[in-house]
């Protein structure tokens, strides 16, 4: 069932056995496995089924750090979230990001790789994607790997879900236990003195609002959302809740982008397909990289970075008019369906393209552009976790009178370090095959430099848009916000599914490790929740109307 609350045909209260916050990725998996005819379940989302300036207006932030996006632009208001614009790049956190590294403070996650193994598993499937560690699967596509030395370098591959709008669809079948509520944005979360959640307060633009009162409630808004409503919508809790020691909000991280280096190749074609970036078999489609192997980063001391080879721009040149476009309808126009299916439609052009040209196409152009274009490396680089890399509160509010965020992204030098040490051992293994050489970039070796953005090398010139950390899990409250199962320390029935509990981020796009800790979070809460009655029929018949505010009164609701 879907109400509505910007046009006031929703109760004045609402009761279910679980409230999940936010109806994206996270929430919608959630919702998916834990909704049946015996357990209540409602999503509340701040937007609805399309985007809306409106409501998106409420996402409006400050970057008070080092550069970065719009935070109104870096996230989506609507059903599904972000994930409306997400490119479906799918891949593993690996082994070695669970654990506990000597060099690196902070790091270590209360679980192994080992135990969300199976949750990947169940991601891939309900994806319907070939699981990108599948043994073989070099093999598979008929590819091969590079013969990089495997203790300095692993090479592996991407896995892309190509349906672009997987996750805005509120009427799917799978929903048909579940009531997800449309703008309906939280702006506050009622906790008793225990801590524990006895109700949230929702309201929408147009001045609406309802109260929704549940046995178990579970914030899904991202990282940055998620952390926002535990700082600034707790009532009698000015410095939020799960904020006792002062780490809510802490160690927010990225994956910076950046240009590692110039490929100077003895035999360009070998280079451009030692990791091919358009492989379409068996309906998937994949992408190669290489990263630093577990046995170099120990020994190094470095970072799990990943890189990508292809042809680009030399810095200081001007932009090709087909990636302009595109970068306009990514990041200029109003992420509407309409424009979102534009962007899709040229990018699934430009992908097939690739698949059915390359690399001779991009061997074409390069020589037709031979002073203007390279073949560079192009890094997705791990932010260690800083606690100087944090979210916070500003003084403005929004116009439903929550605060609005305040970002302060700071990366630190073993960032920078991690990818010079990679691009250098990647320039060792290039010089011992015989494959030619690899120019090291300079900024990697500017002391004055933390770190060099460029736009020429990436549609996402700065990061990927992958907020995490701000809610880390930990076994301890001393370490972190959240336990092993994703529970508020501090609170007995308040659970987390966003990416904001990542220790640490390692390379890999979040989204596929996401789902799978939605997943696992399930799996707990069928334990906490048991079977219960389903209510929400004679919820809905016997409440009565929800009231309108007047202009001027889109504050707090008052009950």
């Amino acid at each position: 069932m879907i109400l509505d609350i910007a046009t006031g045909n929703v109760p004045r209260q609402i009761d279910a056995d679980l409230c999940i916050i936010g109806g994206g990725v996270a929430g919608q998996m959630l919702a998916e496995a834990l909704s049946t005819p015996t357990r209540d379940v409602v999503i509340v989302e701040s937007g609805g089924r399309d985007f809306d300036p409106n409501v998106q207006s409420l996402a409006h932030g400050h970057n008070v750090g080092m550069p970065y996006y719009d935070l109104d632009e870096a996230r989506l208001r609507l059903f599904g979230g972000t994930a409306a614009i997400w490119g479906g790049r799918c891949a593993e956190l690996d082994a070695i990001d669970f654990e506990k590294r000597d060099y690196l403070p902070h790091s270590g996650w209360p679980i192994s790789k080992a135990e969300l193994s199976p949750y990947y598993k169940k991601t891939f499937d309900r994806l319907g994607l070939k699981r990108p560690r599948a043994e073989g699967l070099w093999s598979t596509i008929g590819k091969s790997a590079p013969p990089f030395d495997p203790t300095k370098l692993d090479s592996n591959l991407w896995v892309f879900d190509e349906m672009g709008e997987r996750f805005t669809d509120p009427e799917r079948d799978s929903f048909s236990h579940s009531r997800i509520l449309l703008n309906a944005t939280v702006t506050d979360i009622e906790v008793n003195a225990k801590n524990a959640v006895q109700h949230v307060r929702a309201e929408s633009v147009t001045g609406h609002c309802t109260k929704i009162n549940a046995k178990v409630f579970v914030l899904a808004a991202g990282a940055i959302e998620t952390v926002r409503l535990l700082m600034g919508a707790v009532g009698h809790r000015p410095n939020g809740l799960g904020n006792d020691r002062d780490l809510l909000g802490r160690f927010f991280m990225e994956h910076p982008h950046a240009r590692g280096g110039e490929f100077i190749p003895t035999n360009l074609a070998q280079t451009l397909t030692a990791l091919p970036r358009a492989i379409r078999h068996d309906r998937n489609r994949y992408a190669a990289y290489m990263r630093p192997a577990d046995e170099m980063q120990r020994q190094k001391g470095i970072l799990n970075s990943s890189i990508s080879i292809a042809p680009r721009l030399r810095e200081g040149e001007k932009m090709e008019l087909f990636r302009s476009a595109t970068s306009k309808f990514k990041h200029d126009l109003p992420s509407s369906r309409f424009w979102r299916s534009s962007y899709h439609g040229l990018k699934k052009m430009a992908v097939k393209g690739l698949e059915w040209t390359d690399p001779w196409s991009s061997i074409l152009n390069m020589k037709l552009n031979r002073d203007k274009m390279g073949v560079f490396a192009i890094v997705r680089a791990e932010q260690a976790p800083n606690p100087d890399s944090r979210i916070t509160l500003a003084r403005e509010t929004d116009r439903l009178g929550t605060p609005q965020v305040a970002l302060n992204w700071q990366l630190s030098e073993i960032d920078k370090h991690s990818v010079k040490i990679l691009m250098e051992t990647v320039g060792e293994e290039y010089r011992r095959l015989g494959w030619g050489d690899v120019k090291v970039s300079s900024w990697l070796s500017e002391t004055s430099t933390r770190w060099n953005s460029d736009p020429l090398i990436s549609s996402h010139p700065i990061g990927g848009y992958h907020h995490m950390g701000g809610t880390r899990m930990s076994s301890s409250p001393d370490t972190g916000v959240v336990d092993k199962d994703c529970r508020l320390h501090d609170s007995p029935n308040l659970y987390v599914a966003s990416s904001s509990v990542f220790p640490t981020g390692g390379w890999a796009n979040p989204t596929a490790t996401i789902i799978a800790l939605s997943l696992r979070l399930a799996d707990h809460l069928k334990l906490v929740l048991g079977e219960q009655p389903a209510r929400h029929a004679q919820n809905i018949a016997s409440a009565p109307p929800v009231t309108i505010k007047q202009p001027g009164q889109l504050g707090k609701y008052d009950a």
